[in-house]
């Protein structure tokens, strides 16, 4: 590498190290944060005990004078009072880790929230007391290497297992609120909210993106309103039936009834057709279609409309739109989906599901793959067998979204790629292929260059292990579905377990 390369990738990863250091001083500075918040709750509940009647009075003062002294709403101050309070009684293993900088705000946030149903399946009875701990140690298990929306979707997961009665009692509830409503947002515009099934939401949301891609894809596929056109504009003589003005025929150049094609070559020919407003690109009788400028969600919002107003998208933007259907990907136990039990069921890379709406949907589909998982809850294989099919069948159920560290864009929308470049030998094999998005993928390219570019490696134990330009290695475990093992078992086992559909 030449020698100021060299110092620029020095000073690239200084400055990287600076700023993962900070980050964690940040993070252990917010920890600091809600321990004083926890503190002053703590503070609240003694002044409470020497005015018990003025309870509201006080707990509403203290958050107002911690809004204004922070700047920041009431909304936010009272979760930030909740999340401390909850986060120093129940979760001793995770303020461990916010006080050591080894996870945000954002995963401490993601932690404790979903928990609620945890807590109240401990109160109603339906399990243990120990289970909150359960909980919080298998959710760490991905804080501490994974992002906060990552962390998510697994606590989701990891709350409806360990809480399945409860979580199917709560989204038979919840079903009840769902609703529309608008409300101004100034400028001409309104803010139209859906609050719905989430599985119908992910499939609009999908479906949408879809259509919007295909637009963005055939721009010329539209109808375009186009501005009217005169006679007069194009200097045509409605009276007489002819073009009129200077350097233009008066009368048929041809002549004859049947007239011979003059040669196109010809110079007097070629004199005349660049003249004629049919023939040169500045005639007012050409019309340019203007591009489409729109956004991905300017695209996505037209289309909405053109879904709820007229019904039908084809109307409006012609034909290609009429076979897009919206996709998500549901895993479901085997039990389950025969009715033998009703534990919540996993729409992928989102969170828990009824199991009367998988059971719906599997009755809308033709076929499911079935999945054999290890006793760690990996993906090994599946049974669907056609020429090409099975293999992405399977990276599909294995990968969930894209394999880039914190990437949660879903499988459906990323490409499969060649981790060793095929033309560098790479073979067409599972523990050579990986979903990436768009994004992401390009960032491996064999056109960019080498202080640029990043590569990517399977692991044994199908993680992805990215390579940044600095020499730095960032790696992406599977996703497992959510299973409850010993923590000493880490690598796939050669007996695959039938599991889930």
């Amino acid at each position: 590498m030449p020698e100021d390369l060299e110092v620029l990738m020095e000073r690239r990863i200084a400055l990287l190290d600076e700023w993962g250091e900070l980050q964690r001083e940040i993070a252990a500075m917010q920890a600091k944060s809600a321990a004083l918040l926890a503190q002053r709750w703590r503070l609240m509940e003694d002044e409470i005990a020497v005015a018990p009647r003025q309870r509201d009075v006080i707990e509403r003062s203290m958050i107002a004078e911690h809004s204004a002294a922070g700047r920041i709403s009431k909304g936010s101050m009272e979760y930030a009072f909740s999340d401390a309070r909850m986060l120093e009684q129940c979760f001793p293993a995770v303020v461990l880790l916010f006080e050591s900088g080894r996870i945000t705000p954002g995963h401490v946030r993601e932690v404790i929230r979903p928990a609620e149903v945890v807590r109240d399946a401990i109160d109603e009875g339906t399990v243990s007391s120990d289970t909150l701990a359960l909980y919080e140690a298998a959710v760490l298990e991905i804080a501490e290497r994974d992002t906060a929306m990552r962390t998510r979707v697994h606590a989701a997961e990891v709350a409806a297992a360990l809480a399945g009665v409860t979580v199917v009692q709560r989204q038979k509830r919840a079903r009840g609120e769902r609703t529309v409503t608008v409300r101004s947002v100034g400028d001409g515009l309104a803010l139209l909210e859906a609050v719905l099934p989430e599985h119908l939401a992910v499939g609009i949301h999908d479906r949408l993106t879809t259509m919007a891609r295909e637009l963005a894809k055939h721009p010329d596929n539209r109808d375009v309103v186009l501005p009217p056109l005169t006679p007069a504009d194009v200097g045509w003589d409605v009276e007489a039936g002819m073009s009129f003005g200077a350097d233009t025929f008066i009368a048929d150049p041809f002549g004859g009834e049947d007239p011979l094609l003059p040669d196109p070559a010809d110079d007097d020919v070629q004199a005349m057709l660049a003249s004629d407003p049919f023939f040169h690109a500045d005639s007012p009788c050409i019309t340019h279609v203007p591009a489409d400028v729109r956004t991905m969600d300017q695209l996505r919002a037209d289309l909405l409309t053109d879904l709820l107003l007229a019904s039908d998208p084809s109307a409006a933007h012609r034909t290609g739109l009429d076979n897009i259907t919206a996709t998500i990907q549901v895993t479901v136990a085997a039990a389950t989906l025969a009715g033998a039990d009703d534990l919540p069921v996993q729409l992928d890379g989102t969170g828990p599901l009824h199991p009367d709406t998988a059971r719906t949907l599997a009755g809308a589909r033709a076929g499911w793959t079935r999945l054999f998982l290890d006793p760690t809850g990996f993906v090994t294989q599946t049974d669907t067998y056609t020429p090409s099919e099975p293999m992405r069948s399977y990276l599909r159920a294995r990968d969930q979204h894209c394999r880039f560290p914190g990437c949660r864009q879903p499988v459906h929308r990323c490409e499969t790629d060649h981790n060793l470049d095929y033309a560098l030998g790479g073979p067409t094999a599972i523990d050579n292929l990986a979903h990436f998005c768009r994004g992401h993928h390009v960032l491996k390219h064999p056109d960019i260059p080498d202080a640029h570019r990043w590569t990517a490696h399977q692991l044994p134990d199908w993680s992805v292990r990215w390579t940044s330009p600095t020499g730095r290695d960032y790696a992406d475990p599977p996703p497992r579905r959510v299973m409850f093992v010993p923590s000493a078992v880490s690598i796939r086992s050669e007996a695959p377990v039938d599991a889930p559909f």
